[in-house]
């Protein structure tokens, strides 16, 4: 049986904190090193007074005391190179926060809209929907619903691999059987085999994609129909909770009649039709809006008949029992060819971020009451992050953020205040 390794302790003055990078509705992420070490991590501090405990009762069975910790426990169980490793966790009398894995190449939303279009080529997509498909297959396999895909949750890493985060909106159900051998349990050799020949970004093709008809757009499944349908929800629990961002949650959560795995693979859809489109494919003019033509209107797939568009399709069928899922999505036409064992180990992913100077003098000031006072400045009222949930706008926290007693906090908490905060905008979350 395999030992559970010791997450470390950390304390706020070992930390060196470069500053705030993102926050969320309960917390910010701070860019930090520990002194003597030479790793970048990425810090998530929340207040103790916004996470108090609570027991929810699913409709599974399982009991959820907090987001925050459940979050906690799921980074430690990854051992994945497309999920972060959970490097240490942090507690003090007002906050509470945990570090993991740091990625200099930002959100794959922000590198779609440096894009000159503000889209992606399919080849492109083809890789990073493989890389997705890859991670989302893991998350299943532990009986993990991710229910928060969307591009602003997937971070481009140091060697240009995606990295899929944000994890407080997850869920467990009951763990799914595992179909096939997974990346780690390549045996060496053959790893090295195929590794030798693999320098470039298209090397993950095992044959040649072209000659591809829609007609023949999906492989015949030995465990499911010809379609590729889904039979995940036959032998799982599902979960009643109403969570998600609006654009990209599926039509059952809506619903409120129970949810699985499929709901991940309907917003895996809504991101593929992003990166090809440059936007989402049921938005509307307010969240009721958007939720009316996610349960009634069909996605818009504008242009030729093609393998991706064919995809986008199945993915957004809002019967989950007829939502194409796993095998069928590997055994696609538009994945034809995809070696899925060697996309993670691809030396030469379509982007990779150029190396980044961080100016360390004049930072080893900001110690524990920085941090703190930078959470407390934005996230002392909660009645005023409820309100602009609710109203669906940007966070305006001015007002909280001149309690500060020094000019090297009010400038934290004005770059902090500054940032996107997506899960603020568009997230709900009801239980």
């Amino acid at each position: 049986m395999k030992e559970e390794s010791i997450v470390p302790i950390l304390e706020l003055n070992q930390l060196k904190v470069f500053g705030p990078v993102g926050r969320g509705a309960k917390g910010v992420v701070f860019h930090v090193k520990i002194d003597g070490l030479d790793e970048d991590l990425a810090l998530k501090v929340v207040l103790k007074s916004a996470i108090k405990s609570k027991r929810v009762n699913q409709s599974n069975g399982v009991e959820v005391q907090n987001r925050i910790f459940f979050e906690q426990q799921v980074l430690k169980e990854f051992d994945h190179p497309l999920l972060p490793k959970l490097k240490g966790v942090l507690e003090t009398e007002n906050v509470f926060g945990y570090a993991i894995d740091y990625c200099t190449g930002g959100s794959l939303n922000l590198l779609r809209k440096q894009q000159v279009e503000k889209m992606f080529s399919d080849d492109i997509i083809r890789f990073y929907g493989a890389e997705m498909v890859l991670a989302l297959e893991y998350l299943h396999k532990k009986g993990i619903v991710y229910r928060d895909l969307k591009p602003e949750n997937m971070l481009i890493q140091e060697n240009g691999h995606l990295m899929l985060v944000d994890f407080d909106l997850s869920t467990k159900l009951v763990p799914k059987s595992p179909k096939r051998p997974s990346h780690d349990s390549l045996k060496k050799p053959e790893l090295e085999r195929k590794r030798s020949h693999l320098p470039r970004l298209y090397s993950f093709y095992k044959c040649s994609k072209s000659g591809i008809s829609a007609e023949d757009s999906v492989y015949s499944s030995k465990t499911g129909d010809e379609s590729g349908n889904s039979s995940e929800s036959d032998s799982v629990g599902k979960s009643n909770s109403f969570v998600g961002t609006e654009e990209y949650v599926a039509p059952e959560i809506i619903q409120g009649n129970g949810h699985d795995f499929a709901v991940d693979w309907w917003s895996f859809g809504v991101v593929l039709h992003e990166m090809l489109y440059g936007t989402t494919p049921f938005r509307g003019a307010n969240r009721k809006e958007t939720f009316y033509r996610i349960l009634s209107k069909s996605p818009e797939l504008v242009g030729e008949t093609t393998p991706l568009r064919d995809l986008i399709r199945k993915l957004l069928e809002k019967d989950p029992k007829q939502r194409i899922s796993l095998e069928g999505i590997k055994g696609h036409n538009f994945f034809k060819g995809v070696d899925w064992d060697m996309i993670v180990r691809l030396e030469r992913p379509p982007f990779i971020p150029l190396e980044k100077e961080v100016e360390e003098e004049g930072i080893d000031g900001i110690k524990a009451i920085d941090v703190e006072s930078v959470i407390y400045g934005i996230f002392k009222k909660e009645e005023v992050l409820k309100n602009i949930s609710e109203s669906n706008k940007k966070f305006e926290g001015n007002e909280n953020c001149k309690n500060s007693s020094s000019k090297m906090h009010e400038e934290s908490i004005k770059k902090v205040c500054g940032l996107q905060q997506p899960s603020m905008l568009g997230n709900f979350l009801v239980f």
